[in-house]
């Protein structure tokens, strides 16, 4: 028996329709925040995003957040101001951007730059100075007192002549002690310019920190958990001023000028903070 010419049609049964395509990053904002009953202003205010910046990225705009750190942080809070997975639309950022940014490592300047107590070596010099000083001093003295001492010497079997006392010199006086060093480098910390101190003490956070001009200091991870000290904690100073931008101010603990900052921030929290020269955080 053949087949009949319906069994040869092919199938006309249609292929899997592609993945569904989702809303665009900007979209879901836009309209979770319309559906919130929020403004562009509201949620500026809120979350300390300058408007033009959220209207950009309610556009898929991210150039004018400044780089992927700054736009994944602001991603992250807009999100939270309308009620979204911050998580979730944070991941599909770096999907489509290439990944999640490696951590930039502290500048090895910075290691450089730490304030170490200098060492004072012993002053030979002096002490040799010293000990000429006193030897022409004896004998100066020697001869004021009891006239020009007999260079001959004492002649034997002369009762009169008694014998001359050798006179061994002054031993070189001792430089001074070197000076203790410092319990730590915040503690030797000049007054003619702003230095902050951050360490991760509770999870990881995402740091920037900028000086004058707008010049980068630091930018990266520090990770309580991180296999090295350089990627827990880090040491920025600037002449004038230091711009710190902290993705999870709660997880950082700062030094500012030598003295800790005793606000403590919420875990998750978005923080931009500035400090200059002479600021004094414990003054509030």
């Amino acid at each position: 028996m053949g087949n009949s010419p319906e069994e040869e049609q092919p199938s006309t049964t249609p292929d899997p329709e592609p993945a569904e395509d989702r809303p665009s990053i900007g979209s879901v904002l836009r309209h979770a925040r319309t559906a919130s009953g929020l403004t562009v202003e509201e949620v500026s205010a809120s979350t300390r995003v300058r408007v033009p910046i959220v209207h950009a990225i309610e556009e898929d705009d991210f150039s004018r957040c400044g780089g992927d750190v700054y736009a994944r942080g602001h991603i992250r809070t807009l999100a939270r101001a309308a009620g979204l997975d911050a998580d979730a639309l944070v991941e599909r950022y770096d999907a489509e951007h290439g990944g999640r940014p490696a951590p930039t490592p502290a500048a090895p300047m910075f290691e450089a730059e730490r304030i170490r107590p200098e060492r004072r070596r012993p002053n030979w010099t002096a002490a040799m100075v010293a000990a000429i000083v006193a030897v022409i001093g004896f004998v100066g003295f020697t001869l004021f007192s009891g006239g020009e001492p007999d260079s001959r010497g004492n002649v034997a079997g002369d009762p009169a002549s008694p014998a001359r006392e050798s006179v061994a010199p002054p031993k070189p006086s001792k430089a001074a002690p070197r000076p203790a060093p410092a319990e730590s480098a915040i503690a030797a910390i000049p007054k003619d310019r702003v230095t902050v101190k951050l360490t991760a003490v509770q999870g990881k956070s995402w740091v920037t920190a900028t000086g004058t001009g707008g010049k980068r200091l630091f930018d990266g991870l520090l990770d309580q958990n991180g296999p090295q000290k350089s990627s827990r904690t880090v040491d920025v100073e600037d002449p004038e001023q230091v711009d710190l931008v902290l993705g999870n101010a709660g997880a950082i603990e700062l030094f500012v000028n030598g003295k800790k900052v005793e606000d403590r921030y919420a875990l998750g929290e978005v923080k931009r903070i500035s400090y200059q020269k002479g600021d004094d955080p414990q003054d509030g």
